[in-house]
């Protein structure tokens, strides 16, 4: 920072007093935030942004732009996202003023029992191969979102993503990075050499790839619709292929499959209501963690202070026992959401944080009286007042590895998430949809939209969620500030799944490099385990209205993103 406030000297450039504030008060790079006065898109890749634009310049909608970035990031980014995977959304409605949300989750396969599972001598679900397959969701999510709220037609929608599938496109840094480690797990399944790699190896970052089979399924799907993706030849290849390599998903499973429009839920934190979509989602303990930390006047303590980390910390810890023990699908365990969303609930386990003490061992609270998922987030906004706010994802990196012949898609692994027990509320049963860490975020202020985002990364989602909007709204950054700004991360808390054991240590602080020794001492002093790690922190995109007119966007550099508008 210095250097950038000596370099400002040299050239005799006067910087406006806020900026100034911004550097010298912030131990992280940044830069400025993106503006635009008609319509705004941010994503994981440059290219699907452009292409996002591309759409909203034609006549389309945010929610055509943010299906046409969906498709053509399945393409670019196969390392966190694609066909094979689920989908969720929030959408705001300048018509009707008000927000929706979709779940695009799928179910396990029918045949699948968790008799099959005691049989073959499992305890947990594999990460990889034909078991952990659950039936894709995005393209159902693609048709839903596009009927009600679509103004192009779909085929112009997918028409980005064929010709880039066909022509070829130059592989980003993170993604190629990402790609490499994915070959040598996924390249014992069928179709995944052929179809991923590169005489056996993944492309290298600047190297052209070209998925011509994606491009004939997606072309099959524009011509067709969704049913030519559920119950079409699409669907019965996945079948065969099935069939064919000891799975179970089935044609019959994917021509089953329905989404659910579902009603977003809130809390207020400081005069802002933020949004999440209830489980089977995780989007919730993100406002468990705000409605904890809402006593405490953040704002005195600072960003990166020992207290401010302490308490995020513990909240998060509060939140996941419950999340553990009552997130999973309401059509078999319905969770109490009002309750565990509620002021009332957040003062009573409130008072299990300690300011001077990190909790080792935390049970989850009664209120009836993940983490290695790679993911793609994206925002739209357009001219309309329409903002998207989408998430999707394969779950671990690229999926199963199960890339059924001639599609150009992998299958997602989320039934890992699975626990193989029949009494647990994320328990293994035919056709129930698991636990799930992908989430879209909202916000408003006073019933106007006021900010769309999101920060991907498993179980760092809600803790990403969390952090944005304090950083925000307790530290005064700005939209681009609030995601580059150093992350925390908990990890260690008791899961909803079973591959992981109760907390009974305090878990490991993961803290991103940017603060100070001096709080990194205090925190050890209170008893937690302090780790400086690499990652995964997440990537994070954002759409802010601009009070002004037009629209703010942001994305962070841990990634390949851009945002920009027109």
């Amino acid at each position: 920072m210095r250097l950038v406030l000596a370099a400002c000297a040299a050239l005799a450039i006067a910087l406006p007093a806020a900026a100034a504030d911004r550097i010298t008060g912030r131990a992280f790079a940044t830069r400025s935030e993106v503006l635009a006065p008609h319509a705004m898109a941010a994503t994981s890749h440059p290219l699907a942004t452009q292409i996002a634009l591309d759409t909203m310049r034609a006549g389309g909608s945010a929610v055509d732009a943010a299906i046409a970035a969906n498709a053509a990031l399945g393409l670019m980014e196969p390392t966190g996202n694609g066909i094979g995977g689920d989908l969720f959304a929030i959408v705001w409605d300048p018509k009707t003023r008000r927000l929706y949300g979709y779940d695009g989750s799928g179910r396990s396969p029918q045949s699948l029992t968790l008799a099959e599972f005691a049989r073959r001598g499992l305890t947990d679900i594999p990460s990889h191969g034909p078991l952990p397959v659950t039936v894709p969701g995005a393209v159902d999510g693609w048709f839903a979102l596009h009927g009600r709220f679509g103004r192009r037609a779909m085929a112009d929608n997918l028409a980005p993503a064929i010709r880039y599938a066909r022509e070829g496109h130059p592989v980003h840094e993170v993604i190629a990075y990402y790609w490499d480690r994915s070959v040598p797990r996924l390249s014992q399944w069928p179709g995944f050499t052929e179809q991923f790699t590169i005489d056996g190896r993944a492309p290298r970052k600047g190297e052209t790839w070209r998925n011509p089979n994606l491009a004939n399924t997606l072309q099959a799907i524009a011509e067709g619709g969704r049913d030519a993706f559920y119950k079409g030849q699409i669907a019965r290849t996945i079948g065969d292929y099935f069939a064919a390599n000891d799975g179970f998903l089935s044609y019959e499973d994917l021509a089953a499959h329905t989404g659910t429009w579902v009603e977003p839920v809130s809390t207020n934190y400081r005069g802002v209501d933020v949004w999440e979509l209830p489980p089977s989602g995780q989007g919730i303990a993100a406002l468990q963690i705000l409605n904890l930390l809402e006593p405490y006047d953040l704002a005195s303590y600072g960003f990166g202070s020992p207290e401010h980390v302490h308490l995020f910390t513990e909240a998060k810890k509060l939140a996941f026992a419950d999340r553990a023990r009552w997130y999973a699908d309401p059509a078999f365990h319905p969770a109490p959401v009002a309750r565990l969303i509620s002021k009332d609930y957040a003062r009573e386990r409130g008072q299990l944080i300690s300011m001077d003490r990190a909790l080792r061992e935390v049970q989850p609270g009664t209120p009836a009286q993940l983490d290695e998922g790679d993911t793609i987030y994206l925002t739209t906004a357009d001219a309309d007042g329409m903002m998207v706010s989408l998430i999707q994802s394969n779950y671990r990196g690229m999926g199963s590895g199960m890339a059924p012949p001639g599609l150009g898609f992998i299958l997602q692994d989320r039934g890992e998430q699975f626990v193989l027990k029949a009494d647990h509320p994320n328990g293994y049963a035919p056709g129930k949809r698991p636990f799930h860490t992908i989430i879209p975020a909202f916000a408003t202020r006073d019933g106007e939209p006021w900010l769309s985002f999101g920060v991907m990364g498993g179980a760092m989602q809600p803790q990403g969620h969390v952090q944005i909007l304090i950083n925000m709204i307790d530290f005064g950054m700005n939209l681009q500030e609030a995601g580059d700004a150093p992350r925390i991360q908990h990890d260690g808390s008791t899961e909803p799944t079973g591959q992981n054991t109760a907390m009974t240590d305090g878990g490991e602080l993961d803290l991103e490099s940017g603060f100070s020794y001096e709080t990194v001492r205090a925190l050890m002093m209170k008893g937690h385990s302090v780790r400086f790690s690499h990652g995964p922190y997440g990537g994070y995109q954002a759409i802010m209205k601009n009070p002004h007119g037009g629209w703010i966007g942001a994305s962070e550099s841990r990634k390949d993103g851009q945002a920009a508008g027109y």
